[in-house]
């Protein structure tokens, strides 16, 4: 039997779905510690020294960095696999989940999803609508350009489902919280892989706990999860008040 693992990091961070999703399809039982990284407490602190998320617990081990976590569980539980078998592909792969991890997440979570939804909900700050119109017009169209020459007409980017699908897909999940859909006339591949993967089970059953969380303060989300049956921590390290600094989702 596979032990119980810890996570620590909230659902809607892709981040922490890319990890999650990595669980979730590979049979893994969790319990999770569903805070933002901007309410961890000093024992997040510890855990995490550039206070971000996802942090994963196994037994005496402790991991950062949802990539490093994520090669973790393929090493530790490599059934079903979630890279490519063949090195060149692996590599493409790995590469893809790169690319989401930086510059994805920096026009679909930094410049758009943070300054809509995480600067007006947790810091009560305005949003700036300039960073938010350069991302829609021309930083998140640039990305999808690249990503649509890299996909396949058809299927998951590699044949078979792997790191780089669940990646995109976790990041266009963040960025439809904030109502950005991909145009799927101007960009079909990208559009139709990430609907293919998050039509996945794994990826709808996580969706269920997005949800419960989505629309209530940092502060309510945890009761809101333990009454919805979610798979919750005994303990937390989240905080009252929500603070800035080295608080970022990786």
């Amino acid at each position: 039997m596979s032990p119980r693992l810890t996570v620590v990091g909230n659902y809607i961070s892709p981040y922490v779905r890319k990890v999650l999703a990595c669980m979730e399809l590979k049979g893994l039982a969790y319990d999770i510690d569903p805070i933002t990284p901007f309410v961890g407490d000093d024992r997040f602190s510890d855990l995490s020294p550039l206070r971000r998320i996802p942090v994963l617990i196994d037994g005496e081990l402790v991991l950062n960095d949802s990539s490093v976590i994520c090669q973790y569980l393929e090493d530790r539980f490599p059934t079903p696999s979630l890279y490519p078998a063949d090195i060149a592909q692996r590599a493409k792969a790995r590469w893809l989940e790169e690319y989401c991890d930086t510059h994805l997440a920096n026009v679909l979570v930094w410049k758009l999803f943070y300054q809509k939804a995480i600067l007006r909900r947790v810091f009560h700050e305005e949003t700036d609508e300039a960073v938010v119109e350069r991302a829609l017009s021309v930083e998140i169209p640039a990305a999808l350009d690249y990503l649509e020459n890299q996909l396949p007409a058809e299927g998951f980017a590699f044949g078979g489902l792997s790191i780089a699908d669940i990646s995109i897909a976790s990041y266009f999940r963040t960025a439809s919280f904030v109502r950005y859909a991909i145009d799927a006339t101007r960009w079909p591949r990208t559009a139709q892989l990430v609907e293919r993967t998050q039509a996945l089970p794994a990826f709808q059953r996580l969706a269920h706990w997005e949800e419960t969380a989505l629309r209530l303060p940092v502060t309510e989300q945890r009761a809101a999860l333990q009454a919805a049956g979610a798979p919750l921590t005994s303990w937390t390290m989240g905080t009252p008040t929500p603070r800035k600094g080295f608080a970022r989702m990786e």
